[in-house]
């Protein structure tokens, strides 16, 4: 039982020691000292001297920096299994495939070039083995193949800075060259949506060859400089691009009013490019990706220089670039993942064992591949390219120097950033936002050795002229005129408008559009038709663009497209001055309209009917046969409108409704006379029409402009088309004014505000005439061409920027003068002189509320005087009634008040009548005054009486108990 027990002990260890050795020992790796050894694969082109060779110093060099400084902390360590590439994407595969087979390495770095890296991606993907390649076309993207790492930045990714550039300059057209290649083609798609974003056209594409003789280079140059563009963006890498740009100097095509733009591939490798061709490229601008400078960077530096040398001793450019820092960065992300995924001897997983397998299909599955990208995926440090981000699969760009070739190399001149655009400098403010302003670059030497920012465009030698239509006319020849040479018979198109559109075209427009105008017109000279039709031959084929006084509606919009107007837009109508109101008999009525005077009138005989009510009790005067009273009621109120009443009132009710009502009529005489004074002094020039549904409902005749819109307009407007009439001159406007509607003529001329403006302006016409509206909004004049013109966004912003300049006025000035200056148009005036109702509202409700106020006291005093009668109960309503009316007309007894106001003879104011001569009379006393003490109330205007002292006595004291 003991020796049993003791073989299967010794069973049992000999197990444990088997599996050991099958699981623990390869895990120790070939040397045995514990660390496990990961195997990497590097694929790069040997005899590539600007990025091959730097980058595989850099790789090596990664990594025993990073294991150098994490020594005590890493149980991995990569050993790099290098292959060249030979710069063939053959060769490339091929090493691929045999570090995967015969190494079966966890990962690959490289290629660099996008054509080699397209074919070891998709061989990485099937054997999921990550490949971090610095490959930047965009065609090759991490989301499409899962196990791609781009060690670098996106190509795409620099498309933002470089069309902020362009858009810095205002260039609206460029022409973009690039290489036959993926890395050439990857980026264009990009390049085109961006560029149309800010309205910026890819006007050609040149596409070269890597095998591109010299001849086809400088026969496609050639063709370049027959197209009116200057603005070139070129996307090629060093090989191409040294022979491209010293055929352009040879072209004469580096010269001033050119513009060359360089993309990152080819501006981070000017420092490897022969003095030759940079001296080719003097004036050049380029992006690329910003290296931030540190102490790290440049100790790094000063190692890889003398490492470099010692590998490369037959190599003279010793220049460090971004595909060597991002070879670095790539390394040191490659070795911080595999230390933190803890993958051991990786083993592919081989596929059922089947007949003709191919070598990659024999290949397998990596086993650590999926760990190990997941370790890669969000990996962030900070490198010596900077912040080093792997973000899905991409290096996170951050911002792009944008630099000036001069000299022996290239300067710095500013930055652009995807948060703040362009800039000088990458201090920024809180306050800065997104900026594509070409002030904040620094000063760029352009070819030609030019300060001056070009252009971007030149006449072009050989491109077809835009075939511009123009309208012919007999009259306004101020806005388009056309005539022919006599001995060229050339077309010579002149007037306000050709004016406008040639500065647009010739000054303000981003590009050169050549164009020739050709006249609408028929074989004997003589217009073709109307607008409408002129308008419509765009869409037929027969013009590119029609120019002229052309209106903005929107029939014609259907087939053609505007742009901006460029003068004002409105439709109003011209008609003589009314004879002078002077001459007219009554006059007198016009100072106030109709409605005033019917509401004074009956607050006039109200006004009266309030004072009798007042004081025909008290006031013997107010009393009398029934006519003699209702006479008085009109006499007393209407008398007040002069002054001229001599009734004495007694009841302060009656007072104060006089002295409110007083006051409304002295407004009212003033301003009635302010307002004749001025009609009967000052001549008023008033339109003798004032609103268009007037010519509507009187059938007048109405004229407009010949081949106008506005014929349209008046027969939507419910005009009867046998009362229209069209003219073509402005003596013919002038004619027809002045006869009249009943003389053959007619009573308006109804025309756009630019017309009608400019015949205004004429001295001759504008003491006649006058203008009323607008009535109608138009957008006013544009240029029409055809549908989806891609001028027309172009052409409307240079309408802007004419009509805010002093340039506008200047044209305006030559053809339609400075406006009229007649005094009568300053005269004339459309609403009428006579004061309406409303103007005195205010002062009728005061009045109103003033006698109602008084009559309700007056009631209230009334109804509690004979509240016995009103409320006895001996007779009925009507009988009270009867009863109440009999009272209100009896006389009331006023004894009490006018014993009240006697006084004695020596105290009063009665004197005996031979005081009147014995007596001088006193200075204070008038004799209107004496008069009036002596008068009768029951005379009128009697005559003084001397006889008899007593009577003259008696008279005075009934006067006085009358006050």
């Amino acid at each position: 039982m003991q020796e049993h027990r003791r073989y299967c002990s010794q069973l049992l260890v000999l197990l444990v020691l088997f599996i050991i050795s099958l699981y623990v020992v390869p895990i120790l790796g070939k040397n045995g000292n514990g660390l496990i050894e990961v195997d990497v694969g590097v694929i790069l082109d040997a005899d590539d001297q600007m990025v091959g060779k730097v980058s595989q110093t850099c790789i090596s060099m990664a990594l025993e920096d990073f294991y150098a400084l994490n020594q005590n902390h890493n149980t991995t360590r990569i050993v790099l299994h290098k292959r060249d590439s030979k710069g063939d994407v053959v060769e490339a595969a091929s090493a691929a495939i045999d570090l995967l087979k015969n190494v079966q390495v966890q990962a690959i770095l490289g290629p660099q070039r996008s054509s080699q890296a397209e074919f070891v991606i998709d061989i990485g993907n099937k054997t999921q083995v990550p490949i971090i390649s610095q490959a930047t076309s965009p065609s090759l993207s991490p989301t499409d193949n899962p196990y791609f790492i781009r060690g670098a930045q996106n190509g795409s990714s620099q498309v933002e800075s470089l069309t902020a550039v362009v858009q810095a300059f205002g260039w609206r057209e460029v022409v973009l060259i690039y290489e036959d290649t993926d890395y050439g083609r990857g980026v264009v798609p990009f390049l085109t949506d961006s560029f149309q974003g800010i309205s910026t056209q890819i006007k050609h594409r040149s596409v070269l060859s890597l095998s591109a003789s010299d001849d086809h280079i400088l026969e496609e140059l050639y063709k370049l400089m027959t197209m009116q563009t200057r603005v070139f963006v070129v996307h090629m890498l060093p090989f191409l691009a040294s022979r491209f740009f010293t055929k352009v100097k040879q072209a004469e095509m580096m010269n001033k009013g050119y513009v060359w733009i360089i993309t990152d591939g080819l501006t981070s490798l000017l420092d490897y490019m022969d003095p030759t061709i940079i001296n080719s490229m003097q004036g050049v601008i380029g992006v690329k990706p910003y290296v931030p400078k540190s102490s790290k960077l440049e100790n790094f530096k000063v190692r890889w220089r003398k490492r470099f040398r010692q590998e490369n001793p037959n190599v003279d450019i010793f220049e460090m670039n971004v595909f060597g820092l991002w070879a670095y960065d790539s390394a040191t992300a490659l070795a911080m993942a595999v230390g933190r995924s803890g993958i051991g001897v990786s083993k592919f997983k081989k596929p059922v064992a089947k007949e003709n397998l191919t070598d990659l299909a024999a290949i397998g599955i990596s086993e650590m591949g999926p760990r190990l990208l997941q370790s890669l995926q969000n990996i962030e440090f900070n490198g010596l390219s900077g912040k080093f981000h792997l973000l899905n699969g991409h290096l996170r760009p951050l911002s792009f120097e944008i630099v000036n070739v001069i000299g022996k190399g290239d300067r710095e001149v500013g930055f652009w950033t995807q948060k703040y655009g362009i800039s000088k400098n990458l201090s920024f403010s809180s306050s800065k936002n997104y900026s594509t302003n070409k002030d904040d670059l620094g000063a760029i030497i352009w070819p030609g050795e030019s300060n001056v920012v070009p252009k971007g465009w030149e006449l072009p030698t050989g491109e077809p002229k835009l075939r511009v239509g123009v309208p012919v006319k007999g009259g306004f020849m101020e806005f388009v005129s056309v005539e022919r040479d006599s001995q060229t018979n050339a077309v010579i198109a002149t007037g306000f408008c050709i004016d406008v559109f040639k500065e647009v075209m010739d000054h303000y427009l981003p590009y050169a559009v050549p164009y020739e105008f050709l006249p609408f017109e028929t074989p004997d000279g003589e217009s073709a038709g109307s607008y409408d039709d002129l308008v419509y031959q765009i869409s037929l084929g027969n013009y590119d663009a029609v120019v002229g006084d052309v209106t903005i509606v929107s029939n014609r919009s259907r087939f053609v497209d505007f742009t901006l107007p460029y003068t004002e837009s409105g439709v109003a109508m011209v008609v003589p001055f009314e004879d002078d109101d002077r001459k007219n008999a009554w006059i007198f009525m016009k100072p106030l309209n109709m409605d005033l005077w019917l509401t004074t009138g009956v607050f006039f005989v109200f006004t009266g009917f309030m004072v009798w009510a007042f004081e025909h009790r008290v006031n013997e005067e107010f009393r009398g046969p029934p006519s003699k009273q209702v006479g008085m009621i009109f006499w007393f109120s209407f008398s007040t409108l002069v002054f001229a009443h001599k009734e004495k009132l007694i009841s302060n009710l009656s007072r104060f409704v006089i002295i409110v009502w007083v006051f409304v009529v002295l407004v009212l005489t003033s301003s009635y006379t302010a307002s004749l004074t001025s009609m009967l002094t000052v001549q008023k020039l008033k339109p003798s029409v004032t609103n268009i549904s007037d010519l509507i409902l009187s059938k007048e005749y109405v004229g407009y402009q010949q081949g106008s819109f506005v014929k349209g307009l008046l027969k939507n407007k419910t005009f009867d088309t046998s009362k229209l009439k069209d003219y073509g001159t402005f003596e013919q406007y002038d004619e027809a004014l002045s006869n009249g509607s009943k003389n053959g003529g007619v009573a308006a001329i109804i025309d756009e505000l630019p017309y009608i403006r400019l015949f205004l302006s004429n001295p001759k016409y504008c003491a006649k005439y006058t203008m009323v509206g607008p009535f109608y909004k138009t957008a006013g004049f544009g240029f029409a061409f055809p549908k989806g013109s891609s001028l027309v966004p172009d052409i409307s912003r240079a309408v802007l920027n004419v009509t805010e300049q002093n340039v506008m006025t200047r044209i305006e000035k030559g053809w339609l003068g400075e406006g009229a200056t007649c005094a009568e148009q300053d005269g004339a005036r459309v609403t009428s002189d006579s004061l309406t109702l409303d103007s005195f509202k205010g002062l009728f409700i005061v009045a109103v509320v003033a006698s109602f106020s008084a009559l309700i006291l007056f009631l209230s005093i009334f109804l509690y005087e004979n509240w016995d009668t009103f409320t006895s109960n001996d007779s009925s309503i009507r009988e009270k009634l009867i009863a109440m009316a009999k009272t209100f007309d009896e006389e009331k007894d006023n004894s009490s008040y006018a014993s009240k106001r006697k006084l004695p003879i020596g105290e009063g104011m009665a004197v005996p009548a031979t005081a009147t001569t014995d007596c001088p009379q006193s200075p204070a006393t008038s004799d209107s005054q004496l008069a009036e003490w002596i008068f009768s109330p029951d005379e009128g205007l009697s005559t003084i009486e001397t006889s008899t002292p007593i009577h003259e006595t008696i008279e005075i004291v009934e006067i006085n108990e009358e006050r």
